[in-house]
Formats: C-alpha cells, sequence, structure tokens
C-alpha cells in the first residue's frame, strides 16, 4: 500500500495551468482560479476567482484548502512566499520558450496523475508545430516582423512569441531580446530603432490592453515602416499569445499563420 496521494484540490493562478488541466480531464481538482482567465470560458463561470496576476486573496485560498497551489515566474514570487508561509505547498513554473511550455504541461500532468494524457496532448501540440513549420517553409516571401508587448515604454516580444514567429515563416525583427526573461530587459531605449529595422508586419498585444493602431501612426517618423505605412498593423489578443501554455501553441500560431498567409499572398504593386 503507497502513502503517497495525488493533490486532490489544486489552485491556479494563472490561466495556462488551468487550461492544461481541463485538456487532460483533470478540471474536477481545481477549486481556485485567477480571475483573468477567460480560457476555457466554462472555467471563469464555474471556478471560484481568487486572484489577479500580481495579487492574490490570501486568506480565499487558505479557505479553500488546497492541496498544491500552481503559479507562474518571478512575477508572483510574492504571492508564492505568502502561501509557503501559510503552509501550502506550491509549485511555480518559470518557463519562457515553446519547449518550456509543452515541458510545464508534461511536470503538470505528471503531479495530478495524468502522465499518459499530458504525453498524448503534448504529441497533438507537437504535430501541429511541425505542420506549420513545414508550410512555413513553403512560404515564398519571410515577412520582417516587430511583436510589440507594450507601447509605453515599448516592449519587444517574450522567447515564446519569438519563437513562433519564426516558426511561421517570419523574421522577428528584434530576435536578440527574446534572451531575456523579463520584460524590462525588452524595453526599447530608442523606439528610432524600430523604423531602423524595418518591419512588414507590426504585431501587437498590449498586455489586455486593446491596440489602436492610430496611436501608432502618429508616432514620430513611423510612417516610414512598412508595417505601419501598408496598414499592416494587427492585434492578437493576449490570451492567445501571452499565455505561456496551450493557447499560444494552437489559436496563437494559427492567428500568426493567417497574417503572415494573408501578407504573403497580397498583390505586390
Amino acid at each position: 500500500m503507497s502513502i503517497a496521494s495525488l493533490p486532490k484540490r489544486v489552485v491556479c493562478l494563472t490561466e495556462e495551468t488551468t487550461e492544461t488541466l481541463y485538456a487532460l480531464g483533470a478540471d474536477e481538482l481545481i477549486v481556485g482560479i485567477s480571475g483573468f482567465t477567460v480560457r476555457p470560458k466554462i472555467a471563469r463561470k464555474t471556478k471560484p476567482k481568487i486572484s489577479t496576476y500580481l495579487d492574490a486573496n490570501i486568506d480565499k485560498i487558505v479557505d479553500l484548502k488546497p492541496d498544491m497551489v500552481f503559479a507562474w515566474s518571478d512575477l508572483q514570487a510574492g504571492i508564492c512566499a505568502e502561501l509557503i508561509r501559510a503552509g501550502i505547498e506550491v509549485v511555480c513554473f518559470n518557463h519562457r520558450s515553446i519547449e518550456g511550455i509543452l515541458s510545464m504541461i508534461l511536470r503538470l500532468g505528471t503531479i495530478v496523475g495524468k502522465h499518459k494524457e499530458a504525453v498524448k496532448y503534448i504529441n497533438q501540440l507537437e504535430e501541429n508545430i511541425r505542420k506549420t513549420a513545414g508550410r512555413a517553409q513553403k512560404r515564398k516571401h519571410k515577412p520582417r516582423v516587430y511583436f510589440e508587448e507594450w507601447y509605453d515604454p515599448l516592449i519587444t516580444g517574450i522567447c515564446w512569441v519569438s519563437e513562433i514567429i519564426e516558426l511561421c515563416g517570419g523574421i522577428d525583427v528584434f530576435a536578440e531580446n527574446r534572451a531575456f526573461p523579463d520584460a524590462k530587459r525588452r524595453i526599447l531605449s530608442d523606439n528610432s530603432e524600430v523604423i531602423r529595422r524595418l518591419p512588414d508586419i507590426l504585431l501587437a498585444s498590449w498586455c489586455g490592453k486593446q491596440f489602436k493602431p492610430n496611436k501608432v501612426k502618429v508616432r514620430e517618423g513611423w510612417l516610414e515602416i512598412p508595417a505601419v505605412h501598408n496598414n499592416q498593423m494587427h492585434e492578437i489578443h493576449s490570451s492567445i499569445i501571452l499565455q505561456p501554455g496551450p493557447a499560444a501553441l494552437t489559436d496563437g500560431i494559427s492567428a500568426i499563420m493567417q497574417i503572415f498567409d494573408n501578407w504573403d499572398s497580397r498583390p505586390i504593386l
């Protein structure tokens, strides 16, 4: 007889672990979620909301008596510390890449007793990645792409976003910045550097705030940028590209591929 037991009650402080647990058929374990959760829709309707992104109701979480809490990154380190001091076990993932997302799914599935389901799910996601890469290799032209995560100050894309741009057949004009896990070091000190790099496409996901192309057009000198001059500016909702989980590898990839396909098939004047 084993004395080991799997968690029966878990709290998810970010959306990607919630979406993953639903995909693995382990949603019955979830007793609390982030208020920012939108995927899957049923979670938002049925699960108690106990946190934002940077703040959490510690007393409410304690009252839920979770066996384990799942968090993400150093940005939630303060919440994690409070929960640990309250006697709650915390697993804080800290991935920033496509490989890291897949690894998170495997480890999460193993923790909750869904290892086989996690492997099957990862295989599905990897098949989508392979098919995307195959399609991207046939692209006639590779667009130069600038991804804007925030507008004041300008922040370029995190690692998995940069990798997805390349996976879909684009060239991330600030690919060197993906080495930095924190947003602070991805801030552009000189906005005119975007002008010099001449992106064909601008992708924007302003951390949940609506993207406004007109704000971009009035930036000094930015009408010289092909993406701005040709109105190749596209918003991708943060829930499908800035979530370090399945959404980025499904709907996120699909959205970027569609934008690149449309650009690639445009009439050349």
